[in-house]
Formats: C-alpha cells, structure tokens, sequence
C-alpha cells in the first residue's frame, strides 16, 4: 500500500503545481487502471527482493 501512497504524494505535488482540487485517496486508487496496478505491484516486489 505505501506505494500507492507514493504515488498519491507525486499526485497531489502536481495538483498543486498546477492549481487543481486533488481527489481523496481512497478514489485515487479506484481510478487506477489495471496496468497502473500491475506496476505499483511488480515495482513493490522487486523492492522487497520478491521478483
């Protein structure tokens, strides 16, 4: 789960750089596509030494 926090910290940097309203994160990580999910999982394995 954290690096979908990660994620949503680079989200709400760029929200901000650009003066736009953030959505939650519980809508944030809905609205993740299944390729998006997909690397958030593999990029956490191979940082754990899973992969």
């Amino acid at each position: 789960m954290s690096m979908y926090r990660e994620g949503y910290e680079c989200y709400l940097e760029k929200c901000e750089l650009f003066g736009l309203e953030p959505v939650n994160f519980r809508y944030y990580v809905i609205q993740l596509s299944p390729e998006q999910l997909t690397a958030f999982n593999e990029q956490a394995r191979s940082k754990k030494g899973l992969n």
